[in-house]
């Protein structure tokens, strides 16, 4: 019988199929992750896939979320939908956690975390469709007004959980720049990966120091991640709100059942 993970793991990382899967791959992670978010665990099931220990296949992945972040920053500015002086601002508290994160990430178990992660998703879902107009039209009062204590605090926390494991970072940070900062889901698609932008080096630095970072299949895989996110950037605006809000709703649904064991992607 056909093992499709003995013949991957017996490809060289340089053949054309394993180049092929992790490009193809890496588009898909870049588009989700921009347009939504909880794409990277496509990346982190292939490089597992491919024999990466699970530590090293997390802390590999941050070289393609970089790469992804950093194009599909610049097409948002692009198209004047980023805020980046508030994005430095709630940025510094992510920065913070991430590392925090990231060092805990490093020797921890995390599946009694996903099922936490999995249960705060779900409630997620129901705020997305109890009050969608909040999530599509924003609110301009919030967004004027100086982050509180409070939302750095918040933000912190998600910096943690993105440095720990990232998979789901990016629902998380909309969640908190839609509901907290008053940002309508587009703007708030764009804060929040510039956002991850800011912090993704500091946590890749802990993964580095650590000896937890497969430099080929996370460049290769970044190729795929920095065009994704470029297309899904653009058709994040074009689209508009209500089609984004839809894609974000499919998306914690198919992660939140995954994180509950319901099924397997790979």
């Amino acid at each position: 019988m056909f093992d499709i993970v003995v013949y991957l793991q017996s490809l060289d990382i340089y053949s054309w199929q394993i180049i092929l899967i992790l490009i193809v791959a890496g588009f898909i992670v870049g588009f989700i992750n921009t347009i939504a978010g909880s794409g990277t665990i496509v990346s982190y099931s292939i490089f597992m896939l491919l024999g990466l220990p699970a530590n090293i296949a997390n802390g590999t992945i941050r070289l393609g979320v970089i790469m992804q972040t950093f194009a599909a920053s610049a097409n948002f500015k692009r198209q004047n939908v980023l805020d980046i002086k508030k994005g430095l601002i709630l940025g510094l508290p992510v920065i913070a956690g991430s590392i925090v994160g990231a060092q805990i990430a490093v020797n921890i178990n995390k599946d009694i975390f996903e099922i936490i992660i999995g249960v705060v998703l779900l409630l997620m879902l129901l705020m997305i469709l109890y009050n969608p107009d909040r999530w599509i039209k924003g609110k301009i009062g919030l967004v004027k007004k100086k982050p509180t204590i409070i939302q750095m605090l918040m933000f912190f926390f998600i910096g943690v959980y993105g440095g720990f494991i990232h998979i789901g970072v990016g629902i998380f940070l909309l969640s908190g720049l839609v509901l907290s900062a008053g940002y309508d889901i587009v703007k708030a698609n764009a804060l929040k990966v510039f956002i991850v932008l800011l912090y993704s080096p500091f946590a890749l630095a802990v993964f580095m120091l650590n000896g937890q970072v497969e430099y080929a299949i996370g460049l290769i895989a970044a190729i795929g991640n920095v065009f994704g996110g470029i297309l899904a950037s653009h058709y994040s605006v074009v689209w508009g709100a209500k089609v984004v809000r839809w894609i974000l709703i499919a998306v914690i649904v198919v992660f939140s059942l995954k994180l509950f064991g319901v099924f397997e992607m790979f």
